[in-house]
């Protein structure tokens, strides 16, 4: 995958091992949740941070049936789902998650509910 290089991602920011595992395992897909890479992930990691500027977020997912993204939130240390497009103020949707392997969880169960 083509994920943000160090120069791309943030200062004191990498990848967690989990996310990287996941990834390597090729659990990319997770419908309706997509872990996103390439100009896909460029593009919205621009349209996050332009329509944010006072968040710092690392974007890595995007669901495919609505406008939200799974975000690192780097201030508050947790997984964010931030609804693009919204007022800002607006952006925070659903629950937060206190790490990746939690918001993989629920993406896990979402898939399920997805297929179902």
């Amino acid at each position: 995958m083509d994920l943000l290089t160090d120069g791309e991602l943030p200062a004191n920011f990498a990848y967690p091992p989990e996310f990287l595992r996941v990834v390597e395992l090729g659990l990319t897909r997770l419908e309706p949740w997509w872990i996103i890479d390439g100009t896909l992930l460029r593009t919205l990691v621009h349209g996050l941070v332009s329509a944010y500027p006072s968040r710092r977020l690392v974007l890595f997912a995007k669901r495919e049936d609505r406008d939200d993204v799974a975000c690192w939130d780097l201030d508050l240390g947790d997984v964010a789902v931030v609804h693009m497009g919204a007022a800002v103020g607006w952006e925070q949707r659903g629950p937060r998650f206190p790490d990746f392997n939690s918001w993989l969880l629920q993406a896990v169960k979402d898939l399920i509910e997805h297929g179902g």
